[in-house]
């Protein structure tokens, strides 16, 4: 039997399907069989969410927290890649910047907190400047490196075609280490998805992560507390599954097909 061969469509919808229905209802006797009071079961989450879009505040909490990761992390891209894509073409000026890079890459976003309520105040340019922070490193690397791995034939082959060192950047390395900065996006959104989450406990109030901590606070909550949880979990499972689409377009997988 062949272990890479690709399962069968409704192998693709059965087993998650299956799989989410066991969590579900491992849950839902644990909750019966501990009879706890705090833990909420899966009902009382239902409810919980119900009640959120009876007041039509739910899809309010879901757009502020997109729109704040769609603003930090955009920012993110139109910084990070083409300062990736400088960087790994110019060796040089990749030693002197690197060092840096290191230096902060490291710091957690959440560390940035403070720093960022005393630049900003409490508000979404504080969210949205944690979010940058945490998108833009992995994005600057993932470019770097994806530059730096593109065989130095290619750029030969575009030197005898005649092209200019912007012409074989943007034609040929750009499109060769697209499919490593892809993954390097993949990897940013989902660290950007994170820390908006921690951002909006702190510095807004409103969002999904502002959700689990003024439910925590306001009466201890725990049906919503794990209702945002949960949301917050199949959104970023969403977004995942739109990169994992980007990375199959043809276009994308061009660098795939030469690199590899």
């Amino acid at each position: 039997m062949n272990s890479l061969a690709q399962p069968a469509r409704w192998e693709r919808v059965f087993w998650p399907i299956l799989a989410c229905a066991l969590f579900i209802a491992l849950w839902h006797f644990s909750v019966v069989w501990t009879a706890t009071k705090v833990f909420p079961s899966p009902r009382d989450v239902e409810k919980g969410i119900a009640g959120l879009l009876q007041k039509s505040v739910l899809w309010g909490y879901i757009g502020d927290s997109l729109r704040r990761v769609a603003v930090g992390f955009g920012a993110a891209v139109l910084v990070g890649i083409p300062l990736g894509l400088t960087l790994g073409w110019y060796r040089v000026a990749d030693r002197v910047v690197n060092p840096v890079l290191q230096l902060l890459r490291p710091i957690s976003p959440i560390a940035w907190i403070p720093i960022a309520i005393i630049l900003f105040g409490i508000g979404d340019a504080a969210a949205t400047f944690l979010i940058f922070l945490g998108a833009f490193f992995p994005i600057v690397v993932a470019a770097t490196n994806a530059v730096s791995n593109v065989p130095s034939m290619y750029r030969r082959a575009g030197r005898n075609f005649g092209l200019t060192p912007a012409g074989i950047l943007l034609k040929v390395v750009f499109p060769a280490a697209l499919p490593q900065m892809i993954v390097g996006l993949r990897i940013a959104l989902g660290i950007a998805w994170l820390v908006v989450v921690a951002a909006e406990m702190i510095a807004v109030d409103s969002g999904l992560g502002y959700l689990v901590i003024d439910s925590r606070n306001s009466g201890k909550h725990y049906d919503l507390v794990v209702a945002a949880m949960l949301l917050i979990g199949l959104i970023g499972l969403g977004l995942d599954i739109l990169f994992r689409r980007l990375e199959q377009m043809k276009a994308v997988r061009w660098g795939f097909r030469h690199v590899n």
